[in-house]
């Protein structure tokens, strides 16, 4: 028997290609985002060594630190430094400022002041020196790359009165993972005395100590606690290190499930072409496994064989899945890299490759391929000894559409499918609602799946109807010959199809929904913000853009932080009264929002039931007392809306300024030069911004675009195998048709109209899958934007029909080029020796 398992595979090599190639993309998923995992924590391992490195006492604030707001005390550096075993120390702080690009234009940085100790420097010069002089300063490769920055440039700061500070660039270094290389700002290091320029307030979150030899680190703590006491936690370096890392290992694990999540479908897509193709090569050997039969083999033997076809096939496409693993590894993290944003020199393609990830891919390319091929094996100790004695026709459980079991389990599972909706439907949090609802829609995919067989031939005969032409009759009349071979074919592509359909209309109704919000929320025709937190818009500022030409109105928007004993966490946004309900415009319980007074909240909904509070309660805010005049349904505002003069009074200090201008147009202005005009006075201060409601939405849009993109990527693997799986079941039926192809060419169909035929086929195929993905896409979709939606956020169910149209397309012409070597095999046969096939 081996030899003769290992002559069906030397005979049967070329039609078992497709087969490995699309169990290897399955592989390779895996097996990249193994790599991909490992990538990532090594990435992070040596970041947070960075941060940490040379470290060997660090001490933070505890939750029984005296004066915790202002940080730790700048006078115990020098305690630290003077205390026994310490050779040297440093504190790590920050600041705030604006840096003023190439522009004129202020973005918001952190600036830090350059370690004194070497060891303790947690960054890597990359280019020129560190900060020497006061006038000095180097910059981190991303700031430099993003604000077009080199050594040799002038680079300015702005303190927190707007002057400017300028300082001349000596170095660009990188960072490591920190709380300051994470916040998404720009980073900039001077000099102890540079920083004090800028930012006199010094803020200590950190002290870092390296002992000196001979020294433990946890006899280097202790020394340290003598001496600052006990209201202060004080940690060794290797405590640090492992804390931080298992922060951000959570992370990195959270990434890898879900990239894991669409290596299954991948795996599962890549499953079924195994079964469809096992399937066919057992129909089309009936004759020579009855002839085994004959020849003494038993049913085991059969069974044995046809699986260790199976296992060769898996080890071979498990080693190309391993090599190709590398690849998609190098390809996820250069995407990974693309959508969060310029990195400049800071990422490397990193590719380390475990056991794990070996024994991963073997293990799953294996088994995947012999659970696919264990059914089709079943069938083939089936096949009576007398068949070898008959012709091959079609067998009835071939042809047949699908049998009574087989539509009693989809019932069952439609049910457990839809009583899962029922349940995620009635959760309350979005969270619980989106997993249930999720998951139970992929139970409703399964059930689907079951059913194939029963609906690809009317939704052929739908399509074959507007048909014209013989070749084209010829295909749609294929396509409907083997209900369960098609719908085995088709249910690949259908299921990447179903999961990127329903992706896109999810973020097609979010998309839709923050669109209108923009719209309801802010009437005004543009907002003037700030682009530096720390440096608010100034009432004269407000003052000056109230006096350009044709604008009737400017309302200023403050937001406030405060306490309350009634809630957890606090926080108000005031407008002028006149403002709101014009201006500012949200959803209440009663209605739209109307006109405030002094001391009046229009507080969020679900904060005020958990409070237990309603309309006409009272509230205490930062020590005033308010009174609850409406309900939000809209989250945006924090706790709620009060007036200007109301998020002043609950602030312990008076404003600087405001975060957003609200600029509203008089009627009939050109919109054009009125924002010339705005432009002239925004040009005066370095730290505003214009904008519009159509340019918040436009990034809004491209934030989304962003995240669909990824995953239209990911999804894409799947669809590519899928259409391997339409051009393995054409090359295989191009075989089994081989006697049928060439009396059609004796009866008169030329080479083209053959070739014609096959592409027909190959497209009614890719469309039965795709329209029957796209429909239980956008039904998926609505479910789980109804799930996600609840009464303060309410989802609008929307259909991105253009992009839905272009995934239709693309499926087309893949089947047009999957369908183009079988076609041109089959025009190829000669009809002579065709019509002479066994």
């Amino acid at each position: 028997m081996l030899k003769t398992i290992l002559a069906g595979l030397r005979a049967r090599t070329a039609r078992l290609v497709l087969s490995s190639i699309a169990i290897a993309l399955g592989v390779a998923f895996v097996t990249g985002t193994l790599v991909l995992g490992d990538a990532v924590g090594e990435q992070t391992r040596d970041n947070f060594a960075r941060s940490a490195r040379n470290v060997d006492a660090a001490v933070h604030l505890s939750d029984n630190s005296p004066d915790r707001d202002n940080g730790i005390p700048a006078g115990f550096v020098e305690k630290i430094r003077a205390t026994n075993g310490v050779a040297g120390a440093d504190s790590r702080e920050f600041g705030s400022a604006a840096l003023l690009g190439g522009d004129g234009k202020a973005r918001n940085a952190l600036v830090q002041p350059l370690p004194t100790t070497e060891k303790l420097r947690d960054f890597n010069l990359e280019d020129g020196r560190y900060p020497a002089k006061a006038d000095e300063a180097s910059v981190d490769v991303k700031t430099a790359q993003i604000a077009k920055l080199k050594v040799g440039d002038k680079l300015k700061l702005l303190d927190e009165d707007n002057a400017e500070h300028a300082f001349t660039i000596v170095g660009t270094y990188q960072q490591g993972a920190s709380s300051i290389s994470m916040s998404g700002s720009d980073h900039v290091v001077v000099s102890p005395e540079g920083l004090r320029t800028v930012i006199p307030k010094q803020r200590v979150y950190e002290i870092v100590a390296v002992a000196k030899d001979g020294v433990s680190q946890q006899q280097l703590v202790d020394n340290i606690k003598a001496v600052i006491g006990a209201n202060y936690n004080v940690q060794t370096g290797e405590q640090l290190t492992q804390e931080t890392l298992a922060q951000v290992g959570d992370a990195a694990a959270e990434i890898k499930t879900f990239l894991l999540a669409f290596a299954a479908i991948s795996l599962v897509v890549a499953g079924m072409v195994i079964y469809n193709t096992f399937t066919i090569l057992v129909a089309q050997r009936t004759k020579e496994l009855a002839l085994l039969r004959c020849v003494g083999a038993e049913r085991g033997q059969v069974f044995r064989s046809v699986l260790a076809e199976a296992v060769f096939m898996g080890l071979a496409a498990s080693v190309l899945g391993i090599l190709g693993g590398l690849g998609v590894s190098a390809g996820l993290q250069a995407l990974v890299g693309t959508v969060g944003g310029p990195s400049g020199d800071d990422v490397a393609i990193r590719l380390p490759i475990s056991w794990v990830t070996i024994a991963a891919g073997f293990g799953v390319g294996v088994v995947v391929t012999v659970l696919s091929a264990v059914l089709p094996a079943r069938r083939a100790t089936k096949v009576a000894p007398v068949a070898a004695l008959r012709s091959q026709p079609d067998s009835h459980d071939d042809v047949a559409r699908t049998g009574k079991v087989r539509i009693a389990v989809a019932t069952l599972v439609a049910l457990v499918g839809g009583a899962a909706v029922y349940l995620g439907l009635q959760q309350e949090k979005e969270e619980p609602a989106l997993f249930i609802t999720g998951g139970a829609t992929m139970v409703l995919l399964f059930a689907v799946l079951l059913l194939g067989p029963l609906y690809v031939g009317p939704v052929n005969r739908l399509f074959g109807k507007v048909l014209r032409g013989v070749p084209a009759k010829l295909a749609s009349a294929n396509a409907g010959r083997n209900p369960k071979r098609t719908a085995a074919t088709t249910a690949a592509l259908m299921i990447g199809v179903t999961i990127v359909a329903m992706v896109t209309v999810v973020a097609g109704s979010g998309r839709e929904t923050m669109n209108k919000k923009v719209d309801e929320q802010f009437p005004s025709d543009y907002e003037v913000t700030s682009s530096v937190y720390s440096q608010p818009l100034t009432q004269k500022f407000a003052d000056e853009l109230a006096k350009v030409r044709n604008v009737a109105k400017v309302a200023p928007e403050l937001t406030a932080s405060t306490e309350s004993p009634q809630l957890p966490y606090a926080y108000v946004t005031g407008y002028p009264a006149d403002a709101i309900g014009s201006l500012v415009r949200a959803q209440t319980t009663t209605g739209p929002l109307t006109a405030l007074k002094d001391n009046e909240i229009a507080m969020r909904e679900k904060e005020a039931k958990e409070a237990g509070l309603s309309v006409g309660s009272p509230l205490k805010l930062g020590g005033k007392d308010f009174t609850v005049v409406a309900l939000l349904k809209d989250s945006s505002f924090g706790t709620g809306i009060v007036t200007l003069p109301s998020a002043t009074s609950v602030l312990k200090e008076a404003p600087k300024g405001y975060g957003k201008l609200l600029v509203k147009l008089a009627p009939g202005t050109d919109v054009a030069t009125a924002r010339a005009d705005l432009e002239r006075v925004i040009a005066t201060s370095p730290v505003a911004v214009l904008n519009s409601a159509a340019e918040t939405k436009a990034e809004l849009n491209a934030q989304i675009d962003q995240i669909l993109l990824f995953i239209w990527a990911l999804v894409g693997l799947a669809l590519v195998i899928a259409l391997f799986g339409i051009a393995n079941t054409l090359t295989l039926s191009v075989l089994e048709r081989t006697r049928e192809s060439a009396l059609l060419r004796a009866l008169g169909l030329t080479r083209g109209q053959l070739r014609q035929m096959l592409v027909v086929e190959s497209i009614l195929m890719a469309l039965i899958g795709a329209v029957v993905g796209v429909l239980l896409g956008a039904g998926f979709g609505w479910l789980l934007v109804e799930a996600i939606s609840n009464d303060e956020f309410q989802i609008s169910f929307s259909v991105p029909f253009g992009q839905i149209g272009i995934m239709l397309g693309l499926a087309v012409v893949a089947a047009v080029v999957a369908a183009a070597l079988p076609a041109r095999r089959a025009a190829k046969n000669s009809v002579v020796a065709g019509m002479a096939e066994a």
